[in-house]
């Protein structure tokens, strides 16, 4: 039976998601043990006593070769957390989605990618910086992700879609499912130039629990997210803590004090988000002008022993380059060069003077059960 098959059947079970699923992981070894194992020794690996009764319940009716051979006739690619093609950026955060359904593609070009998010009532000038920021990234070879909801999702992805860019939907729902449906249309061409990605399984219906967890994927594909226009209690600001606890940037777009969809965006502003008023500044800000070079490094050159000797010793906390050089007995030389190229491919990250950590390092915790 494929491996996969059984992730997908945890996935099935409502209450296992990242916290249990490593759980399971650490006790078992693999989910092929797990799956079939006595319910003493599910009990003993952590889950409750619900849980437990839950999963059994599924697995007693579930048939997982029928269940995989389904999504795969639908067109669907699952990945799971141990997979090559699993997003890198989405790998990084604080309890990953253990397994993603992707209609579509994801490719290297999607390593370099913004979100970007708001109200789904949006004004005249919203829809007008949604639509000119998302023609300003594609042009610079940037990825688009947003939600695919009404509003300025819809707009920030048919603009990149237009555009002749790519843009990834991350769907509250499965990824079988189109909502709102009339975004059907976007949704296919999202398909041939991008992907629709849910961590929720195919079937599942769009309900409005579903849709706040699944902004932590949205910031979580992404450098920064931009937040263009939100009122007081908008979703987007949800992506926005999102993203703040993820350690990626957060933008948004200044509004009049009186308009009630800037009254988020302009609260996030006052509480540290940069304000957004001059697109190239994105650019500055997160690197990405090196963008192509940074590609070129992914494709051509892979992960040396001296790279891997430097990656061990920052795993875990920040090292200056002395600390790096002692650690590693290596020449400064040689290991200024190896620093240069890691920051080039995205693996690490100066965060001081002469002082680097690893990429993954960086995240804060932001509990997703």
């Amino acid at each position: 039976m494929d491996p996969k098959a059984f992730w997908i059947g945890f996935n099935k079970v409502r209450g296992i998601g990242p916290v249990r699923t490593k759980k399971l992981l650490d006790f078992f070894g693999d989910l092929s043990h797990a799956w079939n194992a006595a319910e003493d020794k599910l009990l003993e690996s952590g889950l409750g006593k619900k849980i437990v009764h839950d999963f059994i319940e599924v697995r007693k009716t579930i048939d997982l070769d029928f269940e995989i051979k389904s999504i795969y006739s639908q067109g669907i690619t699952i990945l799971t957390i141990d997979d090559e093609g699993y997003p890198e950026k989405l790998k990084s955060i604080e309890q990953p989605p253990p397994v993603i359904y992707v209609k579509g593609s994801i490719d290297q070009h999607d390593d370099f990618a913004v979100a970007i998010v708001g109200t789904r009532h949006m004004s005249a000038y919203g829809r007008q910086v949604a639509l000119e920021l998302s023609q300003f990234l594609v042009r610079n070879g940037i990825t688009v992700v947003s939600g695919l909801a009404r509003g300025i999702d819809s707009v920030a992805h048919e603009s990149a879609l237009n555009e002749g860019g790519r843009t990834i939907a991350v769907l509250g729902n499965g990824v079988d499912i189109i909502y709102p449906p009339e975004h059907r249309q976007i949704a296919q061409r999202i398909i041939e130039n991008g992907a629709l990605i849910s961590d929720y399984y195919p079937g599942t219906p769009p309900e409005g629990i579903n849709f706040p967890p699944r902004n932590r994927i949205i910031s979580g594909l992404s450098k920064a997210t931009v937040i263009v226009e939100a009122g007081e209690k908008s979703g987007a600001l949800i992506t926005a803590e999102f993203a703040a606890s993820q350690g990626r940037e957060v933008f948004a777009v200044p509004g009049p004090i009186y308009a009630p969809r800037s009254k988020g965006v302009n609260r996030l502003i006052r509480d540290g988000a940069l304000p957004l008023i001059d697109f190239n500044e994105l650019l500055a800000v997160l690197d990405l002008t090196q963008v192509e070079e940074y590609r070129y490094a992914k494709r051509v050159i892979q992960k040396d022993e001296i790279e891997k000797l430097i990656s061990n010793v920052i795993k875990n906390e920040p090292r200056h380059i002395d600390e790096i050089k002692n650690a590693t007995e290596l020449s400064m030389e040689k290991v200024s060069a190896a620093l240069a190229m890691m920051e080039l491919k995205g693996m690490i990250h100066r965060v001081g003077n002469l002082t680097y950590i690893s990429i993954a390092e960086e995240m804060t915790e932001y509990e997703v059960k």
